[in-house]
């Protein structure tokens, strides 16, 4: 049985994961679970943190712990927490994702999505200039 996705099990895949920008911590990701709204998929090697709110969802974060990338991990997550969401009546899905973030565009991009918007500077970098957000979406039904 896998361990439970609790708050510091996700701020832990989630700093391994996000070594360019701040990651999320034990807090952040427990205010989030707070919210019927809001579920996670995964586990500690690769999770997904959703929020469905009426018939759109949103994909908050999605990490693959660097041991484990290069597995279809991403994939699989992906698949299932658009399932889950799909069951909690969403329509449609959205994340967003940096500009300068090509494996993880490519993954999105093979799972269905296409680019819907952008968001100039959205992502700051330390030391470098800030990165787009990349808005996509993608239709359930």
């Amino acid at each position: 049985m896998a361990d439970p996705l609790t708050p510091e099990v996700l701020a832990a895949t989630h700093a391994a994961a996000f070594t360019q920008s701040r990651p999320w911590s034990a807090a952040e990701f427990a205010a989030l679970l707070d919210s019927p709204l809001t579920f996670a998929t995964g586990d500690a090697r690769c999770f997904a943190l959703v929020r469905v709110i009426a018939d759109e969802a949103e994909l908050l974060t999605i990490a693959t712990s660097p041991a484990h990338q290069r597995q279809g991990l991403a994939r699989a997550c992906m698949a299932d927490w658009e399932s889950a969401a799909r069951a909690r009546g969403a329509a449609e899905v959205f994340l967003e994702v940096a500009a300068d973030n090509a494996p993880a565009q490519a993954l999105y991009h093979a799972c269905g999505f296409a680019e819907c918007g952008r968001r100039a500077g959205y992502y700051r970098r330390e030391g470098a200039k800030p990165a787009d957000a990349i808005l996509m979406r993608k239709a359930l039904r």
